[in-house]
Parts: C-alpha cells; structure tokens; sequence
C-alpha cells in the first residue's frame, strides 16, 4: 500500500477527483437543461421566414417555366409546342437557342463555309471587288492544334450562319424581325474579319454565301453521296460606320466610309 492510499480512509474520494476540472461545466444534479437556440431558418423572425419562403417560390416557378421551356424547345413536335410556338420562340430567341433535338439527334452531316468579299474604294477612287475570303477556314485555322480554343471561333460565325438560314426563305427573304437581326448579325461579324483583304481600302458593300460540301461516307459504307460543292449566294449589302464593331486599327475589322 501506498503511502497516499493508506492516507485515504476507504470509502473516501480524493479532494483531487471530487473537484471538477477548472472550467468544465457543472450542473447541479435535477436542475433543467439550458434551454436550445434554434438555427438555421427557424431562427430568424416572421417577416424574414415570410421573405425567404416567398424568393424560393419565385426561384422554383422560375426555374420550371425555363426547364419546361427548354424541354419543349427541343423536343419534337406536340399538340403543346404547335399551340405555343410563338410563346417558346419568344423565349428561346436568342439567348437560349440549342442546336438540338430531344429523341431525334440530327447530326451534320455536311460541311458548310461561310466566304465573304467586298467591293472596295481605294485612296485614287479606284473601285475593285476582293476575292472570296473564307472565313470559316480562318476560324479552323486558328483553333486548329489549339489545346484551349477559342470558343468564339468555334461558334460564332457557324451559328450565325445557322441563325441566318433558319430565319430567311430560300430566296433569302427575311421572316420578319429576326430575319432582319440575323442579316445585322452577319454582316458586323464579316466586317470585324475582312480587313486584311481590303489592303487598306474602303468598303462599300459586302458579299456573303455559303459553299455546302456533303460529308464523305466512311470507307466501309456502301453509301454514294455527290460531292458537288454548293453555294448560296445573298445579294450585296451596302455597309456603313455603324456595322463595323471595334477599331478599324485592329488589324482584321474593315475600313468603311463614315460619311
């Protein structure tokens, strides 16, 4: 036995293990819990719970009107879309716009560039048309090998062109305000990239058409598709100032007129 344990009479707790730790909690025995703070919502005030309970409402209808808008977009055609087309579109146009259909994928099955030319007025008054610049082969150019490439050049000028032929008629006549847009739309794209092919020359009109090439089969399919490059030719659009977006001094928008 040890001297400490023979200083203790049995039965007897140390004064060292009967004082609580310093700083621990001590409550008395039978006395009642303290009582618990609510958190999170429960916590705030009946306004705020009315605040916040009115937002996720709106956020959640907002959230099933874009989702349920979507969904019809590109789903096929139904008795809802038909009756609806105008309101969707509405919606859709331009800032949610897909390339794409829900249960009918419609893969490219062509390729399809876009050139431009110009007619231009050189510093003697001399008046000259430029050669065809194809400008989906620039874009190809300049993403090609690229391990981050730009998005722009990937999609802008395509989906112009996309937006162009799904708002005009085959005689390229514009359906209303959209056609209009569309023919705005391409004409500032081709002016911000035709510059190096002027030589420093003022544009007056524009040019633009398409040049459609079917994609070859693979070697293995006994599939026959012509080749025959097509092009869609629209007629000259005068250009001014205002058509041109950026700085004429960036090297690649073109000169026009501002007169």
């Amino acid at each position: 036995m040890t001297p400490a344990s023979a200083a203790t009479p049995a039965g007897v707790t140390p004064a060292s293990a009967a004082t609580p730790a310093s700083g621990a909690a001590h409550t008395p025995a039978g006395a009642p819990a303290p009582p618990r703070t609510p958190g999170g919502i429960a916590s705030l005030s009946l306004p705020s719970r009315i605040v916040v309970a009115v937002v996720t409402a709106v956020v959640a209808v907002a959230a099933a009107v874009h989702l349920g808008m979507m969904f019809l977009h590109v789903a096929p055609a139904n008795t809802v879309s038909k009756q609806h087309g105008e309101v969707i579109d509405d919606y859709v146009y331009p800032e949610f716009e897909q390339n794409w259909k829900l249960f009918a994928p419609n893969p490219l099955q062509q390729n399809v560039a876009v050139q431009a030319r110009a007619e231009v007025v050189a510093a003697d008054g001399g008046v000259s048309v430029t050669s065809w610049t194809d400008l989906s082969a620039l874009d190809g150019a300049e993403i090609h090998h690229s391990l981050v490439p730009s998005h722009t050049r990937q999609n802008e000028l395509r989906r112009a062109w996309d937006f162009f032929v799904g708002s005009h008629d085959e005689e390229n006549r514009p359906n209303g305000l959209r056609g209009e847009l569309s023919e705005r739309y391409v004409k500032r794209i081709v002016l911000s990239r035709i510059g190096p092919a002027t030589e420093g020359g003022t544009v007056r009109r524009i040019q633009v058409r398409s040049a459609t090439t079917p994609v070859a089969p693979p070697a293995w399919s006994d599939e026959k598709v012509d080749r025959k490059t097509v092009h869609r030719e629209l007629d000259w659009w005068p250009v001014d100032a205002g058509d041109v977006p950026g700085d004429p001094a960036s090297g690649t928008a073109a000169k026009v007129d501002e007169s």
